[in-house]
């Protein structure tokens, strides 16, 4: 049996959702993607939600918004995906990139060091749907001596008299940041990624959660920011449509960035399942967290940290000790099982564009930590599946044996072999579990 990466999550009333808005007539910005807009508002807390076409254009729209230029800066992690730092490229600011945590996610220690008159914004990343500790990253830009630091250059930064916080919330919709907390409330702004991989899919979109503070109206910016997702038009092509609706006027530099309803029809279904959804993929994380428990070459990924708790969007596992070369190797051999693994993420340092632009993947060095021992499996949406037991896994040929029992047989071999074989055997425990469920 095949395992690919991350399928999405496809059932019937997925299908007669999208099928519903292919009837309708209407398929572009209009009644679904605003029933959407709603649902994540309600399930998120945060205080309005706008859906565009994807993460990135939201990022950059709001960093736009925001007002920043060249001579402007904004904090980012080094070990994220490229889009958090080119959305800041795009909207004509400076990236400055920090360190990370042994837990992945941006360092608050570097963040602070990091800080100049120059800094606008901060933009942290919850990497694998695990929340960054934002207690700490809004009490530091709310320090008098960070206030005093800032720099206002445009209007809206006036308003705010800080440094803004953006969370990079691709991974973490569903998060918890405390027991009666999900992530999409806890900063000024966060946004989500309905990107096909993602927990909760609108093929391509994402949803901006606003959450600004006094004298900041939520409200009013939701319209404001919903015309210049628009092209700063007054009116959408919904409103348009209607009998005598016809005129209308630009009144600003926008974007073009709305998202459509059939692709609103896709999340509006899966959201309405999340819940379940999000208790399957916390048992499959489980099952791979308590498969992998007694092995000492395994670093496990944090899922939980007091009242934290993760979405469970991928399963980040690394292998202590491990070199770059060696990692490799490992996915190359679990490829032999047609078993799909990935790495998530290339430190931005040395991906090519980045690195012509002097950023040196050596002034990071615990993101590279985190990036070549990392391997990563996807915790795929596959709900209303009987469970499976995982503490029986295959290894070599067929031969039958227990967690105690491989850690045993795997004693015998070098560390590369010894790893790989344990990640295979974890692999076919995951494939045993996609065997026991519906085939989507």
């Amino acid at each position: 049996m095949k395992i690919p990466f991350s399928p999405p999550y496809i059932d019937e009333a997925v299908i007669n959702e999208v099928v519903d808005s292919l009837r309708s007539g209407w398929i572009t910005s209009g009644p679904k993607v605003k029933a959407l807009e709603e649902e994540i508002k309600v399930f998120s807390n945060a205080k309005e939600v706008l859906c565009v076409n994807s993460w990135t254009s939201g990022a950059i729209m709001m960093l736009r918004w925001l007002g920043v230029t060249a001579e402007d800066e904004v904090i980012v992690p080094a070990y994220t995906y490229s889009a958090t730092a080119l959305a800041v490229l795009h909207a004509g600011a400076k990236p400055v990139m920090v360190d990370s945590g042994e837990d992945f996610n941006i360092s608050v220690d570097a963040i602070r060091k990091a800080i100049t008159p120059r800094t606008k914004a901060i933009i942290p990343v919850d990497i694998a749907g695990f929340p960054c500790d934002y207690d700490r990253i809004m009490r530091l830009v709310n320090e008098p001596e960070i206030r005093n630091l800032f720099q206002a250059a445009s209007l809206v930064q006036e308003k705010l008299g800080r440094i803004l916080v953006m969370n990079d919330a691709a991974h973490s919709l569903g998060a918890y940041y405390n027991k009666n907390q999900r992530t999409g409330c806890e900063t000024d702004i966060a946004i989500f990624s309905l990107h096909a991989v993602k927990n909760v899919t609108t093929a391509e979109g994402g949803a901006i959660c606003l959450n600004l503070p006094e004298p900041f109206d939520n409200a009013e910016l939701y319209k404001e920011l919903r015309m210049m997702s628009l092209n700063c038009q007054t009116k959408d092509a919904f409103s348009k449509s209607k009998a005598g609706g016809w005129r209308y006027d630009i009144v600003g530099l926008g974007m073009k960035i709305n998202m459509a309803d059939v692709n609103a029809a896709i999340g509006l279904a899966q959201i309405r399942e999340y819940p379940e959804l999000l208790k399957e993929r916390k048992r499959v994380f489980n099952t791979y967290s308590k498969a992998f428990a007694d092995c000492d070459w395994a670093i496990l990924p944090p899922s939980e940290d007091g009242e934290k708790e993760s979405s469970y969007h991928i399963y980040a596992l690394r292998i202590k000790d491990f070199t770059e070369e060696q990692r490799d190797r490992m996915i190359d051999e679990i490829a032999k099982s047609e078993v799909a693994v990935n790495v998530h993420f290339i430190p931005m340092p040395m991906l090519s564009f980045f690195s012509s632009l002097g950023y040196d993947i050596k002034n990071y060095p615990q993101a590279y930590e985190n990036f070549k021992a990392n391997i990563n499996s996807q915790l795929d949406n596959f709900a209303k599946r009987p469970s499976f037991d995982a503490t029986t896994i295959t290894v070599q040929a067929g031969e039958s044996k227990t967690i105690t029992d491989i850690n045993g047989v795997l004693a015998n071999y070098p560390a590369i072999d010894r790893t790989t074989n344990g990640i295979r055997a974890v692999s076919y425990t995951h494939l045993r579990a996609h065997e026991t469920g519906r085939n989507l």
